[in-house]
């Protein structure tokens, strides 16, 4: 990387305060920068690591006093870093174009335009992939599967049969797309298998995170909606179905035939109980567990999750247990020296207290 710092501005649109021909040779967070390097600051709880970074310029929401770098003022310094990334970052190295001599390809294959398909790859029978698909070694594409324009499947990557992916799909190593749902028949103290005989079906610019698993349907379609990241470690159960641009975090669990809406945001260890329905923009906080259906827009928290403000007070309460239970122990003292003083007192002494 070999950029000037208005180089950097007229990417992102934003305004340079300082010298725009400086040159910048690398990208780094502010703690690990060194000169040369261009870094961001998107949470103001970091602005003290302004003074201490040894960055050469920093991308900044706005203005900062008294800080000895260059800064490239832009709207959001987060998403403006990652196109700087995006743009003069390192870059993966994908296989070399063409198909290599050891991809195994079944018959009746359809295969896009610029193909780049690695070592030992497997593409069965009657699958279809679309132009500029990326497939490194290693990948396991099943029979009749359909792969979209412009995705990507990094090593270890299984997409059983039938499976359907849009465009530009991502899945990084060792995702697991249309593996069996979890179906058993119990009879007599015996576990029958179900027959899973349904499909996946991920929608346009879908991203899914290492060793994650989406399992096919029993019967029609688990769903993946257009523009949801998945993160690594997630478990999407049989017919489970996600809106458009959900945010699921890492180890997250759904089970079966959950329905997400749009914009959902599940956050890391949420567990979502099955058929269950979870509205538009809901949020699911950390480790929550949720069993009963979530409304749009609500933010819930705990296990059992409820709504969060309510979940907090009871947190609260529950670590105030302690001081809680010493203050009724020595109510329960004190009430009892009384029971105990009223009890002492004669019936003479009551009846002139009582006229007292």
């Amino acid at each position: 990387m070999r950029v000037t710092v208005r180089d950097v501005a007229h990417l992102v649109g934003g305004t340079v305060i300082g010298d725009d021909q400086k040159l910048l040779t690398g990208i780094s967070s502010l703690t690990e920068a060194n000169p040369g390097d261009i870094s961001f600051l998107a949470n103001p709880k970091y602005e003290s690591y302004l003074k201490e970074t040894k960055a050469t310029a920093v991308l900044v929401a706005t203005a900062q006093e008294n800080v000895p770098l260059i800064q490239i003022v832009v709207p959001n310094p987060d998403f403006a870093f990652a196109r700087v990334v995006a743009s003069f970052g390192p870059k993966a190295v994908p296989p070399p174009p063409g198909i290599h001599a050891t991809a195994v390809i079944g018959e009746n294959v359809r295969i896009g335009a610029n193909p780049a398909i690695g070592p030992y790859a497997v593409i069965c029978e009657n699958v279809v992939i679309g132009d500029n698909a990326v497939i490194y070694p290693h990948v396991y594409i099943g029979h009749e599967s359909i792969i979209g324009n412009d995705c990507t499947c990094y090593p270890q990557v299984s997409v059983r049969e039938r499976s359907q992916l849009g465009n530009r799909v991502i899945l990084h190593s060792g995702v697991v797309i249309g593996s069996d749902g979890f179906g058993y028949a119990s009879v007599e103290g015996v576990h029958h298998k179900i027959p899973q005989v349904g499909i996946v079906v991920i929608e346009d610019d879908v991203e899914i995170g290492a060793n994650s698993c989406l399992d096919r349907a029993r019967f029609g379609k688990t769903r993946i909606g257009k523009g949801t990241k998945i993160d690594n470690l997630v478990q999407i159960a049989h017919n489970v179905e996600t809106g458009h641009h959900c945010i699921i975090v890492a180890q997250v669990g759904v089970a079966g035939s959950t329905k997400l809406g749009n914009y959902v945001t599940l956050a890391g260890q949420a567990g979502i109980s099955g058929h269950l329905t979870i509205g538009d923009h809901a949020i699911i906080t950390g480790k929550a567990g949720v069993s009963k259906s979530i409304p749009a827009r609500l933010v819930v928290r705990g296990s059992p999750a409820q709504e969060i403000k309510s979940a907090q007070a009871q947190e609260v309460a529950v670590r105030r247990l302690p001081a809680t239970q010493a203050t009724v122990k020595d109510l329960l003292a004190r009430v009892a020296e009384l029971e105990r003083r009223l009890s002492a007192i004669t019936p003479l002494e009551k009846t002139t207290e009582k006229n007292t």
